[in-house]
């Protein structure tokens, strides 16, 4: 595992733009602190975003992890990338000659994958943590640790939205292409839906039961918008004679379906590589 993990870190540290979007990417994560900042005025008004409790505990496990999924973009252009360079600089092939099988080739990936997003959890953990025992009201060692599952949450949506961008890059074999052609998935997954709910069937209860099986989406329900959470957002919605009543917690089935994706997409990957001639 080690070793696999070498000789990816070596390619990618080598890469100037991977270096770049790597860092850039962390260096944005750390950006969510800045939401402290925010303050603007509205008439007699002093509005500060960080006193209307995003950064309470354990909300702010929901609100960061939500906000930073935001970002794993920058990580998908060298999930991407990683795969097209392969090919283009027939490392690939040369990999294959020195003796390393196409299972460990797909795992070298994987695993590269699995360490981006345990970085990127363990990041996010920290900046959490920091903001909260700063910024919120609660600080009670129960209500700190509570509601951890959105971490797990977040590992899983960027494992599952990498290996995806993994499994792209294998069958395109060309960055741009790649990405275009996540774009246009996500595109068809709406059409998709839209289709089933307006056209197919009556209501949206089953176009959604449907839909929670697209990958896109099922990453997406992983963690469900936090701000109808806020307090401030429920108190203009009572006015207004709006109640929300979605559930945000992290749904078991909702973990299953995407752990299932995972593993489609990686032994996608490796069936590609298998078939294909290189």
């Amino acid at each position: 595992m080690r070793r696999l993990l070498s000789i990816e870190f070596i390619k990618l540290w080598n890469s100037r733009s991977s270096r770049f979007l790597i860092i850039a990417y962390f260096v944005l994560l750390t950006f969510i602190a800045l939401i402290a900042a925010i303050k603007f005025d509205i008439g007699p008004i002093e509005f500060h975003l960080a006193e209307q409790g995003i950064f309470n505990f354990p909300f702010i496990w929901h609100f960061n992890t939500y906000i930073a999924a935001v970002f794993k973009l920058f990580l998908a252009i060298v999930i991407v990338s990683m795969m097209a360079n392969e090919y283009s600089n027939k490392t690939l092939k040369q990999n294959l000659i020195d003796g390393l099988s196409k299972k460990e080739f797909v795992m070298s990936k994987f695993l590269t994958v699995v360490m981006f997003s345990g970085i990127s959890t363990v990041f996010i953990f920290v900046v959490s943590l920091v903001l909260g025992l700063i910024y919120s009201d609660f600080t009670e060692v129960g209500i700190i640790f509570s509601q951890l599952g959105y971490l797990l949450a977040y590992f899983l949506k960027l494992t599952a939205f990498f290996s995806f961008c993994l499994f792209l890059g294998m069958l395109v074999k060309r960055s741009a292409f790649a990405l275009g052609f996540l774009v246009l998935w996500n595109i068809l997954e709406g059409i998709v839906y839209a289709f089933l709910k307006f056209k197919v069937f009556d209501n949206s209860t089953i176009a959604d039961s449907i839909a929670q099986f697209f990958p896109l989406n099922a990453m997406s329900n992983l963690i469900k918008e936090p701000f109808t959470r806020l307090g401030a957002v429920k108190s203009v919605a009572a006015q207004i004679g709006e109640e929300f009543t979605k559930n945000y917690a992290v749904q078991w089935y909702d973990v299953l379906i995407v752990t299932v994706w995972i593993f489609v997409f990686v032994y996608g990957t490796l069936f590609i590589l298998r078939k294909r001639d290189l």
